[in-house]
């Protein structure tokens, strides 16, 4: 089983390079963030006869997260990440597919900081950390998927100043990010690819995708059940060169089958 997560960016205008992706990297499950589309614009049609069943929550202008399923129709457990009853973000879906509980994640990027966007950020991030603790002590076969909008280490990101001020780098998210993994989940593609920068986003500006001066936003954390039965994991750059491509790559991770 292949499992995959792609900040996609636009899902309309984008759509000719997810169908193109879709084909090439035949994945079983996908994670879509940044959709940009209300509910009922999304490309369901389209991508239903690409082979995928699909689920999502839209919003326009921005965010917007969906999982996808190859020739199966994921079963929706939760459309809001739980903690605020208030936030009209989306930015969370949660859903089983094949015998796993699957989130698509969309975390804020929190910019500029210090301000209540970077506050929020970290509030979001709490939440999360609080219902991935209830996931992971649940014993289920979990994938948390997607941009968490944190570059973990200093070896996750080019080397360059411009970003020092990013809330991308700030210290409060690296230490959730941290706390998070801290309840045991394992970061696929770090996990198997421990001394590659492994870029998941290359900005536009600057020609910074031409010159690799990229970023690793992008994760599949592993539940301990998964996590047993992971093989291989990547990043499929070759997306990132498509014409007007996401600025984000997918990220994947490949399982065996049956149970760890």
């Amino acid at each position: 089983m292949k499992i995959a997560t792609y900040n996609i960016n636009n899902v309309r205008r984008r759509l000719p390079s997810l169908l193109a992706w879709l084909e090439e990297s035949a994945p079983d499950i996908v994670c879509l963030q940044e959709l940009k589309t209300l509910d009922e614009a999304f490309p369901e049609a389209e991508i239903g006869r690409a082979g995928y069943g699909a689920v999502w929550k839209g919003q326009k202008s921005w965010n917007g997260v969906a999982i996808l399923a190859k020739n199966a129709e994921p079963v929706v457990t939760r459309r809001a990440l739980p903690g605020d009853p208030a936030d009209t973000h989306a930015r969370y879906i949660e859903a089983a597919v094949e015998g796993i509980l699957i989130a698509s994640i969309y975390l804020p990027n929190g910019n500029p900081q210090p301000g209540p966007k970077f506050d929020y950020k970290l509030a979001w991030f709490e939440r999360l950390i609080a219902h991935a603790a209830e996931l992971w002590a649940s014993g289920l076969p979990v994938v948390l998927a997607g941009d968490l909008n944190v570059v973990p280490t200093d070896f996750d990101i080019y080397r360059v100043r411009s970003y020092a001020d990013n809330a991308l780098l700030q210290p409060a998210p690296r230490e959730a990010f941290v706390r998070l993994l801290g309840q045991g989940w394992v970061d696929a593609v770090r996990a198997l690819h421990p001394d590659e920068p492994m870029y998941s986003f290359w900005d536009y500006m600057f020609r910074r995708w031409e010159r690799d001066y990229g970023l690793r936003l992008d994760f599949l954390l592993l539940s301990k059940p998964v996590a047993g039965r992971l093989k291989a994991a990547g990043v499929d750059r070759y997306a990132r060169g498509y014409d007007d491509a996401s600025d984000h790559a997918p990220v994947w991770a490949e399982l065996s089958a049956g149970k760890a």
